[in-house]
């Protein structure tokens, strides 16, 4: 696309966005196809290995220790499956959402006391060739979690037990914690505003900003998302009902 004669950039913006779109769907088909073709040369007529289940796990604290600390949770084997890894290295993020819940079972109903949210995110940075572990909670800058090569080490640190700063209240029973976990790909629309935050920008990209390649791109990106079957996995872990003294 040429340069239009008043001099104006937005042609060259939207040759850019467009070429960085098609790439990223290029390398999604490259992607797929090196997983096929992997897999029909390693295929011997065995079944292949099992992978690890994912799983969420949740711990509540001590009796002793309630009024103090909060829940252990932990998120298992969730990078695992090559639909996971192709993403990564194709330029899509995965995001684990939690959110965390104490709940009173002390009652005719039952009554949420606190909650908490936090997410943490995979990042394949390609020009380092590692993968950036990054946490990201409500009212505080993001704090990297390491830099990995591989990873069967990135999924050890996301997979680290976190203790939740979720204290329950003295002199009470039947209480229970509740621990939900979304695990999806970041969404297209958000690739550019999650890069900005965990670069340290306090607020996303104003939307109605972008030049008019950007719906191109985006169209491209989404594409690119479904080859390589991106969706939301979802887990829900209950604690059994503890009292406090």
């Amino acid at each position: 696309m040429r340069q239009n004669q008043s001099g104006s950039s937005c042609g060259w913006s939207i040759d850019s966005e467009y070429a960085r779109a098609t790439l990223q769907v290029s390398r999604a088909l490259r992607a797929r196809a090196a997983a096929f073709v992997a897999l029909l040369l390693s295929w011997n007529g065995t079944p292949l290995q099992a992978q690890q289940s994912p799983r969420l796990t949740v711990e509540p604290p001590q009796p002793s220790r309630a009024t103090v600390d909060g829940p252990l949770v932990a998120a298992h084997d969730m990078l695992d499956g090559s639909d996971m890894h192709e993403s990564l290295v194709t330029g899509f993020p995965a995001r684990l959402h939690f959110v965390v819940e104490l709940w009173s079972a002390d009652g005719f109903f039952n009554n949420r006391l606190k909650r908490a949210e936090y997410d943490i995110v995979v990042q394949y940075v390609a020009l380092d060739k590692v993968y950036q572990i990054t946490l990201v909670e409500v009212d505080r800058q993001p704090f990297s979690l390491g830099r990995f090569a591989r990873i069967e080490d990135a999924a050890l640190a996301v997979a680290r037990p976190r203790r939740v700063p979720m204290s329950a209240p003295a002199n009470s029973r039947a209480l229970y914690y509740q621990v939900t976990l979304a695990v999806d790909n970041v969404q297209v629309s958000d690739i550019d505003e999650l890069n900005a935050w965990l670069r340290g920008e306090v607020r996303p990209a104003v939307s109605g900003k972008r030049n008019a390649g950007t719906a191109l791109s985006r169209t491209l990106r989404s594409f690119a998302a479904r080859i390589l079957g991106g969706g939301t996995r979802e887990y829900r872990e209950t604690t059994e009902r503890f009292a406090v003294p």
